[in-house]
């Protein structure tokens, strides 16, 4: 992407979908690369747009704001690794009913999601 291209804030919301509060909240948290230039002349990058979809992807995924600032970060090696089941193996599962005759199976260690995030999941 040409690096070359600065997007406002308000710009930078429009393409993102996200309000001008969230972005200043995730470059306070550091999820976010803080913007180029100084306050009302600050703008930001195709890179930022970037951040923030991904963000965004994650955020929709049910991860936590700190598991993605561990992902984006580098981090993710200190997530736990998803075992092989094997047989004999022990698992909890959640059981998401969509409809009538159609469900859908989750484990929620494997899958790395809260029961928060399984309700929203469910939710759309």
């Amino acid at each position: 992407m040409n690096e070359e291209v600065r997007h406002s804030i308000d710009e930078l919301c429009r393409l993102t979908g996200l309000t001008r509060r969230t972005v200043r909240f995730y470059v306070q948290k550091g999820l976010l690369d803080r913007p180029e230039g100084e306050k009302r002349g600050a703008w930001y990058t195709p890179h930022h747009v970037e951040q923030l979809l991904l963000i965004r992807k994650w955020t929709g995924a049910g991860l936590s704001l700190e598991a993605i600032g561990d992902l984006l970060a580098g981090k993710d090696s200190d997530m736990p690794p998803v075992k092989p089941l094997l047989p004999g193996t022990v698992e909890v599962r959640s059981h998401l009913v969509v409809a009538d005759g159609i469900e859908v199976v989750v484990s929620p260690e494997r899958a790395h999601m809260s029961p928060e995030a399984l309700r929203e999941f469910l939710r759309r």
